[in-house]
């Protein structure tokens, strides 16, 4: 990327968690430093324009349900691809007040690493609702723990609570985004230096012929 191009970014962004974990809290809250408490399990899907470190970022937010809601495991796959195809990055949330909610962003992990092949799809993980942390059922340890078997960040949250701590999330992923679309960028040009280096060492073969 080179000149102003280099300073804009699109972005996909899929946010997915079961229902009452607070995902679309958390994604509203991002989008308009409001909190709105949780409307359940709703597709959604926004747009929205920040600047951030001097870099000019779209962001396209799928506030999702999570697929394990629906009973066909046939068109649960086949929305997961769909997603893993439209995403640069994930954002999974789960309750500290809520263990399923735990176990099935450890599922939705391996479902993404199920589709997305062998180019990591950057992710983040929510611990939300960290103001009601009097009502704990997962440790934020085990959170943290779960992030380091992906390389992926970890925030605790309390999306009712603090615009700020949400917005680091967010920061968090599209930092993780832009180095990623920077590395594969950087990938692919090495390819065609070396195929065009290919080319020209295979003409000079045949004139040599």
């Amino acid at each position: 990327m080179t000149g102003l191009n280099a300073l804009k970014l699109d972005a996909n962004v899929v946010v997915l968690g079961k229902d009452r974990v607070g995902k679309s809290a958390l994604t509203v809250r991002f989008l308009s430093r409001r909190f709105i408490g949780e409307y359940g399990n709703i597709e959604s899907i926004y747009s929205h324009n920040v600047v951030m470190d001097g870099r000019d970022i779209t962001f396209n937010i799928w506030d999702s349900p999570c697929c394990q809601v629906l009973r066909n495991v046939n068109i649960q796959s086949i929305i997961m691809q769909k997603k893993v195809q439209w995403a640069n990055g994930f954002v999974l949330v789960y309750s500290i007040c809520d263990r399923a909610s735990f176990n099935s962003v450890t599922k939705l992990i391996q479902s993404i690493k199920d589709f997305q092949g062998m180019v990591m799809v950057p992710m983040v993980i929510v611990d939300n609702k960290r103001d009601l942390n009097h009502r704990w059922t997962v440790l934020s340890e085990e959170g943290r723990m779960l992030t380091l078997t992906i390389d992926c960040q970890f925030y605790v949250v309390s999306a009712a609570e603090n615009y700020y701590s949400v917005l680091m999330v967010f920061h968090g992923l599209i930092d993780r985004i832009w180095k990623s679309k920077s590395a594969i960028k950087k990938q692919a040009g090495i390819k065609d230096i070396v195929k065009s280096m290919s080319a020209v060492f295979a003409r000079r073969r045949t004139d040599s012929l």
